[in-house]
């Protein structure tokens, strides 16, 4: 049997290389490693653009109906007027690009059942994606900032699991894992909390996975491409294995 193929969305930025400085589709490379390493074929998804919601879905499905499970990957944060609110004075350097490729790829993949799972900025995305909405600046709520301790730094967070969740399977009821996200999570309509960090800040979101036949489609504000032992990508992996073999994919 081959192995499941598995689309990573990515950042379209500045970047340079050699002799190059320009506009670059780019992911970190930990992804990708990940997914190898947990038997999938990596395949980088980059921002498609093409000024109507209609080609953009249209474009969007054709990808999905070629690969055998989707990660939405960290990032900038989610343009506030996909839910309705007035930017905080710290969210800034949205990507409108970023933002309609990703909400119709998830448009796509609800539609086949296909396995997702949300990293950081890509569970935000998923909750908005839900009708949901975001806490802007969590250290407002919080009174900290070891969610983001700031520059490339990761801040190492305690999280727990819920017990019964699919998380708590693929990752045990305690871990200690690095994030790196200034925004939250605040309302998750058709999720169910998986995770909490010690100071109540959700960490982690699914679909109630109390029948057999719910998809994977789960998301963590952490990092889980930096640690090889969480088990997420290990699970989605799997999950997306099954799905191919499944004939799901058409």
């Amino acid at each position: 049997m081959s192995a499941p193929v598995i689309g990573l969305s990515t950042y379209r930025e500045d970047a340079a290389w050699g002799v190059w400085r320009q506009r670059a589709d780019l992911l970190p490379s930990q992804y990708a490693q990940a997914v190898e390493a947990t038997g999938g074929v990596p395949v980088l998804l980059p921002p498609v653009s093409t000024g109507s919601a209609t080609d953009t879905g249209a474009m969007a499905e054709t990808v999905i109906a070629r690969v055998d499970a989707l990660v939405v990957s960290g990032g900038a944060d989610v343009d506030p007027s996909r839910y309705d609110a007035a930017p905080h004075r710290r969210t800034a350097g949205w990507r409108p690009d970023r933002d309609a490729w990703e909400l119709a790829l998830l448009d796509a993949a609800e539609a086949r059942g296909l396995p997702v799972l949300g990293v950081c900025r890509g569970m935000q995305v998923m909750a908005v994606h839900a009708g949901g909405t975001l806490d802007q600046h969590t250290p407002d709520r919080v009174g900290h900032e070891r969610h983001s301790p700031g520059g490339d730094v990761f801040g190492d967070v305690g999280v727990s699991t819920r017990p019964g969740t699919r998380l708590a399977a693929l990752v045990g009821e305690r871990l200690d894992v690095r994030c790196h996200h200034h925004q939250s999570v605040r309302t998750h309509p058709g999720y169910v909390p998986a995770a909490y960090a010690d100071d109540g800040t959700l960490e982690a979101m699914e679909l109630d996975p109390q029948t057999a036949d719910t998809p994977f489609r789960l998301a963590v504000q952490w990092h889980p491409e930096t640690a090889a032992d969480v088990g997420l990508l290990a699970g989605l992996v799997r999950a997306a294995a099954a799905y191919a073999a499944n004939g799901s994919r058409r």
